[in-house]
């Protein structure tokens, strides 16, 4: 179809929280360049005009668009371009469509996003997946706050967790983690939840990892529910944050009684490991 490309830079420590407005508007998914430029959809003048309204609300200073027509591009699929199978330690991320017999079976998760968050091409996405793969021990119970695409649940049973439970406000994205669960044979190991983690999670507990690749301010709000939803010896893996963020989450995770045990950046995303003090 046709219609508009948007180019959006925002300010640093912005980047995470556009995202996440960009795909609750426009029920689309967000290509993330390199650069830092975001680029998503809109399939007329008078919506592209909307899009860029909301955002000026929400950017008040130092958002730039570029907008550019587009003819005959499909953009459901165009968050397919350039992925590729990727390699996070141990696991390998393998897109369902470039999936094959000769893919191998060990710490291979198959995935595919769909419009859900999370296909391991995203540097907070990579981040939590290597504090996964290095704190969680064989047999753990995860809990996976933001699940989207399932990636990091599906993740932590592909390392050797027993049981994967994941929470998400997104129905559809519910929808496509479940499918991709089955696509990993391991839908009997996980269930994904529709609901809001406030009210679910103290309901789940305690279990001996939960991993929330969400927003700071959200991942902050979180705090002290996550603090009693873990097993003494527990860890919690936070991610979702751009570099610039990490001081002040830093604080937070002191005033909330955690104490840090590893972290990781990767492509300006900053993720965190923390255990109970």
């Amino acid at each position: 179809m046709s219609g508009w490309a948007i180019e959006i830079r925002v300010p640093p420590g912005s980047r995470a929280a556009t995202v996440v407005r960009l795909v609750g508007w426009t029920d689309l998914a967000v290509e993330e360049r390199p650069d830092g430029t975001l680029v998503s959809f809109a399939p007329t003048a008078a919506e592209t005009e909307a899009l860029l309204a909301r955002l000026e609300e929400v950017v008040p200073s130092g958002l730039q668009t570029t907008c550019t027509h587009i003819e005959t591009t499909d953009w459901s699929l165009r968050w397919r371009d350039g992925l590729a199978p990727r390699r996070i330690g141990r696991l390998m991320i393998v897109p369902s469509w470039l999936h094959s017999d000769s893919t191998p079976a060990d710490f291979t998760v198959i995935l595919d996003p769909g419009g859900a968050f999370g296909s391991g091409e995203h540097g907070s996405t990579r981040g939590a997946i290597g504090l996964l793969e290095h704190l969680v021990r064989p047999g753990a119970v995860v809990l996976d706050l933001g699940s989207g695409s399932g990636i990091l649940a599906i993740a932590a049973l592909a390392i050797g967790a027993r049981r994967a439970i994941g929470i998400e406000l997104d129905a559809q994205a519910v929808e496509v983690a479940e499918a991709n669960a089955r696509m990993n044979g391991v839908g009997h190991a996980v269930s994904f939840l529709t609901g809001d983690a406030r009210m679910l999670v103290p309901l789940l507990g305690p279990v001996d990892c939960v991993v929330a690749n969400i927003l700071r301010t959200v991942n902050t709000a979180l705090l002290p529910i996550i603090h009693g939803s873990l097993r003494a010896d527990g860890v919690a893996i936070f991610s979702g944050m751009e570099v610039e963020e990490a001081d002040e989450f830093m604080a937070a995770l002191a005033h909330a009684r955690f104490d840090v045990v590893e972290q990781r950046t990767d492509d300006g995303w900053w993720a965190v490991a923390a255990k109970l003090l």
